[in-house]
């Protein structure tokens, strides 16, 4: 089955943190990847990513599915709730509504949708072991509604790359080139696709090994800057991802250069 055009909404994962160009213009991701093989079995395919970085699930389904209806596309891909997992006044069934309603309107805007779940975040950095319920509890509610509203479901939860360091940035959430192609592959094979089998195969070697020296670091370049900045942003009323665009918000052709590793 071949596809004319794409859509993905979502967060920065959906986006293409932590995966920039060669020019460093603007990121790349899974997203592209996956836009840039589709195009080769379609003429005239066009693709659009409306994710915008920060967004929770609730902003996902009022600001990007609006426009993601006005393009018809005959895919669909959401990946989001990364961020209402880190949100404060965490509450699982409010952000079960919130999984539910999202993917029930994709489902009503596209024949095709792809949902993910989550990968396990305890083993990449100190205390993630303490969002882990909040991610299971996430993934239940993208699962079940997958299986409600025949989604087609992306489960990175048992993918043993959450384990491998490599396949992430220097922040140990968003997901490095490796990453995106890695995720990339999954998409394509959830679609029946064949793709480069590269993508989904194993690092050669094996990653860096953690430390206590390189969590402080971590902490200090990464959490720290971030924490900072989120509390300068509820002091002044703003909310993750004010005042950033999508990167495509319309159908355009795939370029020579967006189709290539």
């Amino acid at each position: 089955m071949g596809f004319h055009t794409f859509v993905a909404v979502g967060d920065s994962c959906a986006e293409g943190l932590d995966d920039p160009y060669p020019d460093h213009s603007r990121y790349r991701g899974w997203a592209d990847y996956v836009a840039g093989r589709l195009a080769r079995d379609e003429t005239g395919f066009r693709y659009a990513n409306l994710a915008v970085r920060g967004r929770r699930l609730d902003q996902i389904a009022t600001e990007q599915l609006p426009a993601a209806e006005r393009h018809e596309p005959d895919l669909i891909a959401l990946f989001g709730g990364g961020n209402d997992v880190m949100s404060r006044g965490w509450d699982a069934r409010t952000v079960a509504r919130r999984v539910d309603t999202a993917i029930r309107q994709c489902t009503q805007i596209a024949p095709n949708v792809v949902t993910f779940t989550l990968s396990d975040i305890a083993h990449r950095m100190p205390l993630g072991g303490r969002m882990r319920p909040r991610v299971t509890a996430l993934n239940d509610a993208i699962r079940e509604a997958s299986v409600s509203y025949g989604a087609k479901l992306v489960d990175l939860w048992p993918d043993q790359a959450a384990h491998d360091s490599r396949y992430f940035g220097p922040d140990r959430l968003h997901l490095s080139q490796a990453g995106h192609l890695r995720v990339a592959g999954h998409v394509l094979d959830r679609l029946g696709v064949e793709h480069d089998g590269s993508w989904l195969q194993p690092l050669p070697g094996s990653p860096a090994q953690g430390s206590a020296i390189a969590d402080l670091r971590w902490l200090w370049q990464e959490v720290l800057p971030v924490g900072i900045t989120r509390l300068r942003n509820r002091l002044i009323g703003r909310s993750p991802g004010d005042g950033f665009l999508p990167k495509r918000p319309e159908l355009l052709p795939v370029a020579f250069s967006e189709a290539q590793v």
